[in-house]
């Protein structure tokens, strides 16, 4: 789902390595399938989508590297094109 780049207030900051959009409160995993944390926010524009973990208890947010992957179940991803705007269809006109 993403990667590691900072921690701040207590959560982590991850930059987006999917194109699709997490869900809220979607639980995140390491790659072992370690539980870590539940999505809090998503930030930035669609072209370059962050997102903030809230880890669960007893994981420090502090505690990861810059470039650390989180992942993601596939059923807590929306398709991108939820959020982009659709093309407008004009009726035909003579």
């Amino acid at each position: 789902m993403g990667s590691f780049v900072h921690a701040c207030e207590g959560e982590m900051v991850c930059e987006s390595i999917n194109p699709k959009i997490p869900y809220f409160n979607a639980p995140i995993y390491l790659e072992n399938k370690t539980p870590v944390g539940k999505v809090d926010e998503v930030l930035g524009p669609i072209n370059q989508l962050y997102f903030t973990i809230k880890p669960q208890e007893g994981i420090v947010a502090g505690s990861f590297k810059s470039g650390d992957k989180f992942y993601i179940g596939g059923d807590k991803l929306l398709p991108l094109e939820k959020y982009a705007r659709c093309p407008i269809s004009l009726p035909n006109t003579p």
